[in-house]
Protein backbone atom coordinates (compact mmCIF):
# COMPACT_ATOMS: atom_id res chain seq x y z
CA UNK A 1 0.00 0.00 0.00
CA UNK A 2 1.21 3.52 -1.04
CA UNK A 3 1.28 5.63 1.88
CA UNK A 4 1.24 9.77 1.55
CA UNK A 5 3.94 11.00 3.71
CA UNK A 6 3.48 14.58 5.29
CA UNK A 7 6.06 16.82 6.98
CA UNK A 8 6.24 17.07 10.65
CA UNK A 9 3.94 20.11 10.43
CA UNK A 10 0.98 21.05 12.73
CA UNK A 11 -1.21 22.40 10.01
CA UNK A 12 -0.68 22.00 6.50
CA UNK A 13 1.15 24.69 3.94
CA UNK A 14 -2.03 26.50 2.72
CA UNK A 15 -3.08 27.64 6.76
CA UNK A 16 0.88 28.50 7.32
CA UNK A 17 0.84 30.69 3.97
CA UNK A 18 -2.76 32.67 5.04
CA UNK A 19 -4.32 32.81 8.50
CA UNK A 20 -8.56 32.80 8.58
CA UNK A 21 -8.63 36.66 9.25
CA UNK A 22 -6.45 37.52 6.37
CA UNK A 23 -8.91 35.50 3.85
CA UNK A 24 -11.92 36.88 5.60
CA UNK A 25 -10.67 40.30 5.15
CA UNK A 26 -9.38 39.62 1.51
CA UNK A 27 -11.75 37.21 -0.19
CA UNK A 28 -12.74 38.43 -3.40
CA UNK A 29 -16.29 37.15 -2.54
CA UNK A 30 -16.62 39.50 0.44
CA UNK A 31 -19.70 41.77 0.00
CA UNK A 32 -17.71 44.88 -0.21
CA UNK A 33 -19.47 47.67 1.46
CA UNK A 34 -20.55 51.32 -0.29
CA UNK A 35 -19.26 53.45 2.72
CA UNK A 36 -16.57 53.57 4.85
CA UNK A 37 -17.38 52.54 8.70
CA UNK A 38 -15.43 52.72 11.65
CA UNK A 39 -14.02 49.43 12.17
CA UNK A 40 -15.49 48.78 15.39
CA UNK A 41 -19.14 49.83 13.38
CA UNK A 42 -21.08 46.01 12.36
CA UNK A 43 -23.15 46.52 9.24
CA UNK A 44 -26.77 45.93 10.92
CA UNK A 45 -30.19 47.26 10.09
CA UNK A 46 -33.41 47.74 12.00
CA UNK A 47 -35.69 44.56 11.11
CA UNK A 48 -39.03 45.74 10.74
CA UNK A 49 -42.03 42.88 9.75
CA UNK A 50 -42.77 39.84 11.43
CA UNK A 51 -42.95 36.61 9.73
CA UNK A 52 -44.49 33.32 9.97
CA UNK A 53 -43.46 31.00 12.72
CA UNK A 54 -40.28 29.17 11.59
CA UNK A 55 -36.29 27.76 13.71
CA UNK A 56 -33.39 29.21 15.10
CA UNK A 57 -30.77 28.32 13.11
CA UNK A 58 -27.83 27.41 15.17
CA UNK A 59 -24.80 26.82 12.46
CA UNK A 60 -21.90 25.56 13.74
CA UNK A 61 -18.93 25.61 11.20
CA UNK A 62 -15.74 23.11 12.20
CA UNK A 63 -13.04 24.55 10.43
CA UNK A 64 -10.05 22.87 8.49
CA UNK A 65 -11.34 19.30 7.81
CA UNK A 66 -13.24 17.13 10.81
CA UNK A 67 -11.71 13.75 9.70
CA UNK A 68 -15.52 11.89 9.65
CA UNK A 69 -13.91 8.03 9.48
CA UNK A 70 -12.99 8.62 13.02
CA UNK A 71 -16.07 10.40 14.63
CA UNK A 72 -18.22 7.77 12.49
CA UNK A 73 -16.18 4.79 11.54
CA UNK A 74 -17.71 2.11 9.22
CA UNK A 75 -16.76 -0.68 11.62
CA UNK A 76 -18.00 -3.13 8.64
CA UNK A 77 -16.39 -1.90 6.04
CA UNK A 78 -13.13 -4.37 6.12
CA UNK A 79 -11.19 -1.92 3.63
CA UNK A 80 -11.13 0.94 6.79
CA UNK A 81 -8.75 -1.04 8.80
CA UNK A 82 -6.92 -1.66 5.93
CA UNK A 83 -6.18 2.33 5.04
CA UNK A 84 -5.94 2.74 8.67
CA UNK A 85 -3.87 0.11 10.41
CA UNK A 86 -2.93 2.14 13.38
CA UNK A 87 -5.28 5.10 13.02
CA UNK A 88 -9.03 2.96 13.03
CA UNK A 89 -11.35 2.30 15.88
CA UNK A 90 -12.14 -1.31 17.36
CA UNK A 91 -15.41 -2.64 16.43
CA UNK A 92 -17.73 -2.53 19.18
CA UNK A 93 -16.85 -4.71 22.15
CA UNK A 94 -17.82 -5.53 26.17
CA UNK A 95 -14.91 -2.84 26.90
CA UNK A 96 -13.51 -0.74 24.25
CA UNK A 97 -13.89 -0.12 20.68
CA UNK A 98 -16.48 2.18 19.03
CA UNK A 99 -20.27 2.65 20.85
CA UNK A 100 -22.49 0.85 17.70
CA UNK A 101 -25.26 3.01 16.31
CA UNK A 102 -26.59 0.52 13.46
CA UNK A 103 -24.92 -1.92 13.23
CA UNK A 104 -22.83 -0.58 10.28
CA UNK A 105 -21.47 2.80 11.74
CA UNK A 106 -19.98 3.37 15.33
CA UNK A 107 -20.11 6.24 17.02
CA UNK A 108 -16.29 7.49 18.58
CA UNK A 109 -16.19 7.05 22.13
CA UNK A 110 -15.35 10.14 23.17
CA UNK A 111 -18.26 11.51 21.53
CA UNK A 112 -20.15 9.65 23.85
CA UNK A 113 -22.58 12.55 24.89
CA UNK A 114 -24.04 12.70 21.69
CA UNK A 115 -26.05 9.45 22.49
CA UNK A 116 -28.14 11.36 24.63
CA UNK A 117 -29.89 13.62 21.97
CA UNK A 118 -28.97 10.87 19.51
CA UNK A 119 -31.12 8.09 21.42
CA UNK A 120 -33.90 10.57 21.69
CA UNK A 121 -34.14 10.55 17.61
CA UNK A 122 -32.73 14.61 17.99
CA UNK A 123 -30.01 13.91 16.59
CA UNK A 124 -29.08 12.75 12.87
CA UNK A 125 -25.31 11.74 10.80
CA UNK A 126 -25.26 12.12 7.28
CA UNK A 127 -22.16 10.22 6.34
CA UNK A 128 -20.47 10.78 2.80
CA UNK A 129 -21.56 14.31 2.36
CA UNK A 130 -20.26 17.28 1.24
CA UNK A 131 -18.99 19.16 -1.44
CA UNK A 132 -19.27 18.17 -5.27
CA UNK A 133 -16.01 19.92 -6.31
CA UNK A 134 -12.60 18.46 -6.58
CA UNK A 135 -11.06 21.24 -4.83
CA UNK A 136 -9.09 20.30 -1.17
CA UNK A 137 -8.43 24.03 -0.33
CA UNK A 138 -9.29 25.04 2.77
CA UNK A 139 -10.30 28.39 1.75
CA UNK A 140 -12.02 27.33 -1.44
CA UNK A 141 -13.88 24.72 -0.01
CA UNK A 142 -15.13 27.10 2.91
CA UNK A 143 -15.82 29.45 0.52
CA UNK A 144 -17.87 27.39 -1.36
CA UNK A 145 -19.64 25.55 1.50
CA UNK A 146 -20.64 28.73 2.81
CA UNK A 147 -21.89 30.06 0.02
CA UNK A 148 -23.73 27.52 -0.54
CA UNK A 149 -22.18 26.72 -4.49
CA UNK A 150 -20.70 24.80 -6.59
CA UNK A 151 -16.74 25.74 -8.45
CA UNK A 152 -19.17 25.97 -11.63
CA UNK A 153 -19.34 29.94 -11.29
CA UNK A 154 -18.02 30.86 -7.73
CA UNK A 155 -17.21 34.33 -8.70
CA UNK A 156 -20.46 35.11 -9.74
CA UNK A 157 -21.77 34.89 -5.57
CA UNK A 158 -21.07 37.38 -3.32
CA UNK A 159 -22.86 36.78 -0.27
CA UNK A 160 -23.62 33.63 1.79
CA UNK A 161 -26.23 31.46 1.65
CA UNK A 162 -27.62 31.80 5.28
CA UNK A 163 -27.59 35.89 4.12
CA UNK A 164 -29.89 34.88 0.85
CA UNK A 165 -32.03 33.04 2.85
CA UNK A 166 -31.90 35.59 5.34
CA UNK A 167 -33.02 38.43 2.29
CA UNK A 168 -36.48 36.36 1.42
CA UNK A 169 -37.84 36.72 4.67
CA UNK A 170 -39.30 39.53 6.69
CA UNK A 171 -36.92 40.49 9.57
CA UNK A 172 -38.43 39.09 13.03
CA UNK A 173 -36.07 41.85 15.37
CA UNK A 174 -33.16 44.17 15.63
CA UNK A 175 -30.63 41.80 14.70
CA UNK A 176 -31.57 39.13 12.32
CA UNK A 177 -27.86 37.08 12.68
CA UNK A 178 -25.20 37.17 14.93
CA UNK A 179 -21.65 35.41 14.51
CA UNK A 180 -20.16 34.66 17.97
CA UNK A 181 -16.63 35.27 16.18
CA UNK A 182 -14.51 38.23 15.72
CA UNK A 183 -14.99 38.62 12.28
CA UNK A 184 -18.17 38.32 10.18
CA UNK A 185 -18.71 34.81 8.47
CA UNK A 186 -18.71 34.17 4.59
CA UNK A 187 -22.06 32.64 5.51
CA UNK A 188 -23.79 35.37 6.93
CA UNK A 189 -22.71 37.98 4.62
CA UNK A 190 -24.57 39.68 1.80
CA UNK A 191 -27.44 40.60 3.97
CA UNK A 192 -28.71 43.66 6.21
CA UNK A 193 -28.97 42.84 10.11
CA UNK A 194 -26.07 40.14 10.84
CA UNK A 195 -23.17 41.19 12.67
CA UNK A 196 -19.84 39.92 14.51
CA UNK A 197 -20.06 39.94 18.25
CA UNK A 198 -17.41 37.56 19.89
CA UNK A 199 -18.73 37.09 23.18
CA UNK A 200 -21.71 38.66 23.95
CA UNK A 201 -21.28 39.36 27.68
CA UNK A 202 -18.74 42.33 26.66
CA UNK A 203 -20.07 43.46 23.67
CA UNK A 204 -20.21 47.19 24.51
CA UNK A 205 -19.36 50.76 23.45
CA UNK A 206 -15.49 50.51 24.77
CA UNK A 207 -14.27 52.85 26.97
CA UNK A 208 -14.68 54.05 30.88
CA UNK A 209 -17.87 53.33 32.48
CA UNK A 210 -18.82 56.36 34.01
CA UNK A 211 -17.93 58.36 30.62
CA UNK A 212 -20.32 55.24 28.30
CA UNK A 213 -23.55 57.42 28.47
CA UNK A 214 -22.24 60.83 27.18
CA UNK A 215 -19.55 58.98 24.80
CA UNK A 216 -22.83 57.49 23.40
CA UNK A 217 -24.63 60.62 23.46
CA UNK A 218 -21.97 62.61 21.16
CA UNK A 219 -21.50 59.29 18.49
CA UNK A 220 -25.24 59.30 18.11
CA UNK A 221 -25.03 62.66 17.06
CA UNK A 222 -22.24 62.23 14.80
CA UNK A 223 -24.01 59.78 12.58
CA UNK A 224 -27.76 61.32 12.95
CA UNK A 225 -27.43 63.10 9.94
CA UNK A 226 -25.24 60.63 8.16
CA UNK A 227 -26.15 59.25 4.59
CA UNK A 228 -27.92 55.75 4.29
CA UNK A 229 -26.87 52.79 5.08
CA UNK A 230 -24.66 54.27 7.45
CA UNK A 231 -26.89 55.96 9.88
CA UNK A 232 -29.01 53.06 10.13
CA UNK A 233 -26.07 50.71 11.11
CA UNK A 234 -25.04 52.95 13.53
CA UNK A 235 -28.40 53.86 14.88
CA UNK A 236 -28.84 49.49 14.93
CA UNK A 237 -25.58 48.94 16.57
CA UNK A 238 -26.70 51.35 19.26
CA UNK A 239 -29.64 49.34 19.86
CA UNK A 240 -28.00 45.80 19.80
CA UNK A 241 -25.93 46.97 22.07
CA UNK A 242 -28.47 48.02 24.91
CA UNK A 243 -30.18 44.86 23.42
CA UNK A 244 -27.64 42.32 24.67
CA UNK A 245 -27.44 44.82 27.78
CA UNK A 246 -30.23 43.51 29.40
CA UNK A 247 -29.36 39.66 29.38
CA UNK A 248 -27.47 38.18 32.36
CA UNK A 249 -25.26 35.88 30.30
CA UNK A 250 -22.49 35.49 33.43
CA UNK A 251 -26.04 34.26 35.39
CA UNK A 252 -27.17 32.38 32.73
CA UNK A 253 -27.15 28.75 33.79
CA UNK A 254 -28.31 25.58 32.19
CA UNK A 255 -32.09 23.65 32.84
CA UNK A 256 -31.04 20.85 32.07
CA UNK A 257 -29.51 17.96 33.88
CA UNK A 258 -25.53 18.21 32.58
CA UNK A 259 -23.93 22.52 33.18
CA UNK A 260 -22.03 23.77 30.01
CA UNK A 261 -18.25 22.90 30.60
CA UNK A 262 -15.89 25.73 30.87
CA UNK A 263 -14.97 25.54 27.11
CA UNK A 264 -14.91 27.87 24.14
CA UNK A 265 -17.70 25.86 22.64
CA UNK A 266 -19.81 25.40 25.80
CA UNK A 267 -19.58 29.27 26.77
CA UNK A 268 -20.96 30.22 22.93
CA UNK A 269 -23.68 27.55 23.40
CA UNK A 270 -24.47 29.11 26.68
CA UNK A 271 -24.52 32.82 25.38
CA UNK A 272 -26.48 30.97 22.15
CA UNK A 273 -29.21 29.29 24.42
CA UNK A 274 -29.39 32.61 26.61
CA UNK A 275 -30.23 34.51 23.49
CA UNK A 276 -33.07 32.30 22.30
CA UNK A 277 -34.36 32.40 25.86
CA UNK A 278 -34.53 36.08 25.40
CA UNK A 279 -36.62 35.89 22.68
CA UNK A 280 -35.42 39.16 20.61
CA UNK A 281 -36.06 37.66 17.29
CA UNK A 282 -32.91 36.52 16.21
CA UNK A 283 -33.26 33.87 13.07
CA UNK A 284 -29.49 32.48 13.49
CA UNK A 285 -26.09 32.55 15.01
CA UNK A 286 -23.17 31.48 13.60
CA UNK A 287 -20.21 29.72 15.43
CA UNK A 288 -16.75 28.74 14.70
CA UNK A 289 -14.75 25.98 16.24
CA UNK A 290 -11.41 24.62 15.39
CA UNK A 291 -8.94 23.30 14.72
CA UNK A 292 -9.37 19.88 12.97
CA UNK A 293 -6.37 19.88 10.54
CA UNK A 294 -4.62 17.01 12.34
CA UNK A 295 -2.39 15.89 9.25
CA UNK A 296 -0.03 14.81 12.25
CA UNK A 297 -0.55 12.47 15.23
CA UNK A 298 -4.41 12.60 14.83
CA UNK A 299 -4.85 10.83 18.07
CA UNK A 300 -8.67 9.45 17.50
CA UNK A 301 -9.43 8.74 20.82
CA UNK A 302 -6.23 10.04 23.21
CA UNK A 303 -4.81 12.21 21.47
CA UNK A 304 -5.51 15.47 19.90
CA UNK A 305 -8.69 14.57 17.60
CA UNK A 306 -10.07 12.33 20.62
CA UNK A 307 -9.84 15.67 23.16
CA UNK A 308 -11.81 18.18 21.20
CA UNK A 309 -13.88 15.68 20.03
CA UNK A 310 -14.98 14.86 23.57
CA UNK A 311 -15.05 19.24 24.69
CA UNK A 312 -17.41 19.36 20.77
CA UNK A 313 -19.64 16.68 22.59
CA UNK A 314 -20.12 18.07 26.15
CA UNK A 315 -21.13 20.87 24.85
CA UNK A 316 -23.46 19.59 22.27
CA UNK A 317 -24.83 17.81 25.26
CA UNK A 318 -25.23 20.33 27.85
CA UNK A 319 -26.79 22.77 24.99
CA UNK A 320 -29.31 20.10 24.01
CA UNK A 321 -30.44 19.11 27.25
CA UNK A 322 -30.99 22.88 28.68
CA UNK A 323 -32.86 23.71 25.40
CA UNK A 324 -35.31 20.93 26.16
CA UNK A 325 -35.24 20.95 29.60
CA UNK A 326 -36.59 24.76 29.04
CA UNK A 327 -39.18 23.76 26.04
CA UNK A 328 -36.71 25.65 23.18
CA UNK A 329 -36.13 22.29 22.01
CA UNK A 330 -39.05 22.37 19.08
CA UNK A 331 -37.94 25.83 17.41
CA UNK A 332 -34.16 25.20 16.81
CA UNK A 333 -32.07 23.38 14.38
CA UNK A 334 -28.42 23.31 14.80
CA UNK A 335 -25.92 22.56 12.04
CA UNK A 336 -22.48 21.04 12.16
CA UNK A 337 -20.98 21.49 8.66
CA UNK A 338 -16.74 20.98 8.11
CA UNK A 339 -15.54 22.32 4.17
CA UNK A 340 -14.21 18.19 3.74
CA UNK A 341 -13.07 15.34 5.49
CA UNK A 342 -9.98 13.60 5.34
CA UNK A 343 -8.15 10.94 3.46
CA UNK A 344 -8.67 7.60 3.69
CA UNK A 345 -5.56 6.27 3.90
CA UNK A 346 -3.48 7.69 7.21
CA UNK A 347 -0.20 8.96 6.19
CA UNK A 348 3.14 8.40 7.50
CA UNK A 349 2.67 10.86 10.36
CA UNK A 350 0.24 9.28 11.97
CA UNK A 351 -2.16 11.62 10.45
CA UNK A 352 -4.62 12.17 7.67
CA UNK A 353 -4.22 14.88 4.93
CA UNK A 354 -7.08 16.41 2.97
CA UNK A 355 -9.57 14.43 1.73
CA UNK A 356 -13.12 14.75 0.32
CA UNK A 357 -16.40 13.17 1.64
CA UNK A 358 -17.57 13.84 5.33
CA UNK A 359 -19.42 13.19 7.56
CA UNK A 360 -22.26 16.19 8.88
CA UNK A 361 -24.69 16.43 11.45
CA UNK A 362 -28.11 18.00 12.37
CA UNK A 363 -29.73 18.28 15.63
CA UNK A 364 -33.32 19.47 16.42
CA UNK A 365 -37.03 18.76 17.86
CA UNK A 366 -37.89 18.19 13.82
CA UNK A 367 -34.74 15.95 12.87
CA UNK A 368 -35.25 12.48 11.84
CA UNK A 369 -32.73 11.40 14.58
CA UNK A 370 -31.28 8.62 15.79
CA UNK A 371 -29.66 7.58 12.45
CA UNK A 372 -26.91 8.07 9.79
CA UNK A 373 -28.65 8.97 6.80
CA UNK A 374 -26.93 8.55 3.12
CA UNK A 375 -25.37 6.13 1.06
CA UNK A 376 -21.67 4.25 1.52
CA UNK A 377 -20.09 4.49 -1.12
CA UNK A 378 -17.74 1.64 0.46
CA UNK A 379 -13.72 1.67 1.02
CA UNK A 380 -12.34 0.34 -1.43
CA UNK A 381 -10.24 1.68 -3.45
CA UNK A 382 -12.13 1.32 -6.52
CA UNK A 383 -14.89 3.14 -4.79
CA UNK A 384 -12.56 5.72 -3.44
CA UNK A 385 -12.86 9.80 -5.03
CA UNK A 386 -9.12 9.88 -6.19
CA UNK A 387 -8.37 7.66 -2.44
CA UNK A 388 -11.13 9.68 -0.95
CA UNK A 389 -14.40 8.97 0.55
CA UNK A 390 -16.40 9.83 -2.50
CA UNK A 391 -19.87 12.11 -1.97
CA UNK A 392 -23.20 10.30 -2.27
CA UNK A 393 -24.65 13.18 -0.61
CA UNK A 394 -24.64 16.82 -1.93
CA UNK A 395 -24.50 18.75 1.13
CA UNK A 396 -26.53 21.27 -0.19
CA UNK A 397 -29.37 19.00 -0.29
CA UNK A 398 -29.16 18.72 3.50
CA UNK A 399 -29.01 22.50 3.65
CA UNK A 400 -31.61 23.03 1.29
CA UNK A 401 -34.38 20.47 3.23
CA UNK A 402 -33.85 22.62 6.49
CA UNK A 403 -34.55 25.45 4.90
CA UNK A 404 -37.10 24.56 3.68
CA UNK A 405 -39.00 22.29 6.12
CA UNK A 406 -37.57 24.50 9.00
CA UNK A 407 -36.57 27.35 8.23
CA UNK A 408 -39.44 28.76 6.40
CA UNK A 409 -36.92 30.06 3.17
CA UNK A 410 -39.43 31.13 0.19
CA UNK A 411 -35.78 31.79 -2.19
CA UNK A 412 -34.51 28.52 -2.16
CA UNK A 413 -33.38 28.69 -5.90
CA UNK A 414 -31.52 32.09 -4.89
CA UNK A 415 -30.22 30.58 -1.46
CA UNK A 416 -28.78 27.42 -3.39
CA UNK A 417 -28.08 29.19 -7.16
CA UNK A 418 -27.80 26.48 -10.20
CA UNK A 419 -28.87 23.54 -7.88
CA UNK A 420 -32.34 21.70 -7.50
CA UNK A 421 -32.45 20.60 -3.54
CA UNK A 422 -33.44 16.93 -3.15
CA UNK A 423 -34.29 16.00 -0.26
CA UNK A 424 -32.93 13.52 2.36
CA UNK A 425 -35.09 12.83 4.41
CA UNK A 426 -33.49 14.49 7.11
CA UNK A 427 -36.75 16.69 8.72
CA UNK A 428 -40.07 15.38 10.35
Amino acid sequence: MTKHNHNQESCCEERSGVSRRQFLSSSSLAAGAAFSAPAWLPRVALGSGTGPTRDILVHVFLRFGLDGLSLLPPYQDGDYYTARPTLALDPPGPSSGTIDLDGFYGLNPRAAPLMTPYSNGHLAFVQASGLTDATRSHFDAQRLMEGGISDAAPSSVRDGWVARHLDGLPAQGIARGLSLTDLLPFVLRGTAGTLPVNDPRFFDFPGRPVTRAARRAVVRNLYEDAVSPLDTSATSTFEVIELLETVDFDAYTSAGAVPYPDTFLGQRLRSTAALIEADFGIETISIDVGDWDDHVHLGPIDGMFGNRLARLSEAVEAFYLDLLARSQWNRVTTLFVSEFGRRVEENLSFGVDHGHGNTMMALGGHIAGGQVHGTWPGLAPANLDLGDLAVTTDYRDVLGEIALQRLGSTNIDQVFPGHTVTPIGITV
